[in-house]
């Protein structure tokens, strides 16, 4: 329940926009969650999500967070289709929120060169 309420509080830093309290409770709390519950377990993916987001939404994000976000994001994005399945709400979100990220990465890797 402890690991469910940061995630609940990591939602709201980041639709207060409140990025970087965001990932420093997040960077504190996915350790704990990948020991506690396993990184196959559906509140992990989520916290996981959630720490990218958090990484991607920031306007100070660098290239090479960009980078981190699209990986972690096509790494939970597989976790989740295949613990949860690709109807799962958690699934789709994920696959939503890679292809935005993938599409900005692409946007900023072409402006930078």
């Amino acid at each position: 329940m402890t690991l469910a309420a940061a995630d609940n509080y990591a939602l709201s830093l980041l639709k207060l926009q409140r990025f970087e309290e965001a990932k420093s409770l997040l960077r504190k709390q996915l350790p704990v969650a990948r020991r506690i519950l396993g990184k196959d377990h559906i509140q992990t993916i989520k916290m996981t999500w959630r720490s990218a987001e958090a990484l991607y939404e920031d306007a100070n994000a660098s290239l090479g967070d960009m980078r981190e976000v699209a990986t972690t994001l096509e790494e939970t994005e597989r976790t989740a289709r295949r613990v949860l399945g690709g109807a799962h709400p958690v699934t789709k979100g994920l696959g939503a929120h890679l292809q935005t990220a993938q599409a900005a990465l692409r946007a900023r890797e072409s402006g930078a060169s």
